[in-house]
């Protein structure tokens, strides 16, 4: 009987535990930014696309050889994001 027990407890913490972390994976954003480029070509950048709301920093860069981090509040980052706009017509998603 307490072998039983032990068992269902074993077994009912491997469920609880499988479905702690998948709901700990969750439907979040699979892109957050936290660290940041202090300066980037602009030439480089393709265009940007901000971060899910679910992220707690936003702003990022399309390279042409991946995502990069910048923050939208700095300057350089309004100017560049201003400078796509104008010359795409619409930032980048």
């Amino acid at each position: 009987n307490m072998a039983a027990r032990f068992i269902l407890f074993v077994l009912l913490l491997g469920i609880a535990s499988i479905s702690l972390s998948q709901a700990l994976r969750g439907p979040g954003p699979k892109r957050c930014c936290f660290e940041f480029t202090k300066f980037v070509s602009e030439r480089k950048v393709m265009g940007y696309r901000r971060t899910p709301q679910q992220c707690s920093n936003a702003g990022v860069l399309k390279m042409r050889n991946g995502l990069l981090c910048a923050k939208p509040s700095e300057p350089w980052v309004k100017e560049l994001m201003r400078r796509i706009d104008s010359r795409t017509g619409r930032a980048l998603n």
